[in-house]
């Protein structure tokens, strides 16, 4: 008995996105379910309409078919959204995972005003972002794949009115930055990371490599999501608690 999991990829991802460690994963006998929120599913998808609130619904959805409460793992810029199907159906999540991420409170890019977001160049990219451990092949493939950000989605902030979501237990995937630097900017009040200011159980785990470690360390990403989901094998959760 293990915990269903569902695996959420962060900015410009499928599903795909996850193909290794979701392998990994099924190899030692996990139900793996990987999401692609909407407005991603490819280059020709009309972005002009989806809201955060798609996305928190796609993810909830996503949670509610696999039967039992799960662990839903969530990366980058999927921490927003992940962290508002905590509050929508926290009685169905029996942990979060947080893959170089946090549970954001308020918009993303608040200031960003067009209808989709492409991915920047590799070179923005990586003056942006932690690369390392990362192949020219999975970089060129990263770039071939990538499909445009919902404008609205990244404008908006996902809904958090249930203090339920407060204790649903959550790990923290330091990549691309240590766990020392993640409380660092938690203590500066940086508001992609605001929910860990509020959550009652907290865990970091340091896994020094890139922003994307479902292509650099998939096996090693794999066995820290693997045990989450072995810990909370047959969790569920009261419906008052869920509602209180």
């Amino acid at each position: 008995m293990t915990a269903p999991i569902v695996l959420v990829p962060g900015f410009w991802l499928g599903a795909w996105a996850w193909d290794e460690v979701a392998a990994a994963l099924r190899a030692d006998g996990h139900k793996v379910t990987a999401v692609t929120l909407p407005g991603l599913e490819s280059a020709d998808a009309d972005r002009s309409a989806i809201t955060m609130a798609d996305h928190v619904e796609a993810i909830c959805k996503a949670v509610r078919a696999a039967g039992a409460p799960v662990v839903l793992a969530v990366h980058s810029g999927a921490g927003a959204p992940g962290y508002g199907a905590t509050d929508r159906v926290p009685e169905l999540i029996a942990a979060m995972v947080y893959v170089d991420t946090g549970p954001a409170k308020g918009p993303l890019d608040p200031s960003f005003e067009g209808v989709e977001k492409p991915m920047p160049s590799l070179e923005k990219l990586a003056a942006d972002e932690n690369l390392t451990g990362l192949s020219k092949d999975q970089l060129e493939t990263f770039r071939a794949r990538s499909i445009p950000e919902p404008g609205a989605a990244l404008r908006e902030a996902a809904t958090l009115t249930n203090d339920a979501r407060l204790d649903v237990p959550s790990t923290v995937v330091c990549t691309g930055y240590t766990s020392a630097q993640y409380k660092d900017a938690v203590k500066e009040g940086q508001d992609w990371l605001g929910g860990l200011t509020e959550l009652r159980d907290v865990t970091y785990v340091d896994l020094p490599t890139s922003h994307w470690p479902m292509w650099s360390r998939p096996r090693e990403l794999a066995a820290i999501i693997g045990d989450v989901a072995n810990a909370h094998a047959g969790s569920s959760k009261s419906g008052s608690k869920a509602q209180a």
